[in-house]
């Protein structure tokens, strides 16, 4: 018995699962089941990576319909949207959109049909990644821009130790001082000086980032 199924991707705090699911009933829709993914983002994670995405494509049989918000719940990579789509639909699987009322149903034979099926398809695909990609950059120049404006902000926690303290402890710690010796020439704790000794790059780096 074929069913209709759902599928949702939550990727961030202002979109709802229950919306989404509210506005699919609300377009006619019929849910005999759903599958989410929460908290998943990005252009690179596949349909497949996702926890749920990978239920998905256990889940669906010749027959079902799978009933998505738009395209880019499947994805925002170009590649994968595509090839997920055609994998369903060469399972005999009908993918419906919320949004347009859009149906993309693999048994259609017409060549005519399925070339305006699979321009639609691709161009829809194309257009999510590129909503992904600018929303990515919009991201980056926004926090950017919040650094310029408030620099320490971004720092992390200023470094409880000065330069030539590390300096010290780099060079005791070369000559096979132990820890604690170190700690007592230096006056750091024993803790601070074996988080030094762990990782001197790092040390180095948050110095530099709260230089004047």
């Amino acid at each position: 018995m074929s069913k209709t199924i759902f599928y949702a991707r939550v990727s961030t705090a202002d979109q709802n699962l229950d919306h989404q699911l509210t506005q699919a009933q609300g377009a006619g829709f019929v849910i005999d089941d759903v599958v989410a993914d929460d908290g998943i983002s990005g252009v690179s994670t596949t349909l497949s990576e996702r926890p749920q995405g990978r239920r998905l494509f256990d889940k669906l049989r010749r027959g079902d319909v799978l009933v998505v918000r738009w395209v880019d719940r499947l994805g925002r990579n170009y590649q994968d949207v595509t090839d997920s789509i055609r994998h369903f639909m060469r399972q005999g699987v009908v993918i419906k959109t919320v949004i347009n009322g859009l149906t993309f149903d693999g048994a259609t034979a017409d060549p005519m049909q399925q070339a305006v099926r699979d321009a639609m398809i691709a161009f829809m695909a194309a257009s999510a990644q590129a909503q992904a990609e600018a929303t990515k950059e919009a991201q980056k120049a926004g926090i950017a821009a919040a650094r310029e404006k408030e620099p320490e902000k971004y720092r992390g926690r200023r470094p409880g130790y000065s330069e030539s303290q590390l300096a010290m402890v780099r060079d005791m710690a070369a000559e096979g001082a132990g820890a604690s010796a170190i700690a007592k020439a230096t006056g750091l704790t024993r803790q601070t000086v074996q988080r030094l000794r762990s990782d001197f790059p790092g040390a180095e780096a948050v110095l530099s980032r709260w230089a004047v």
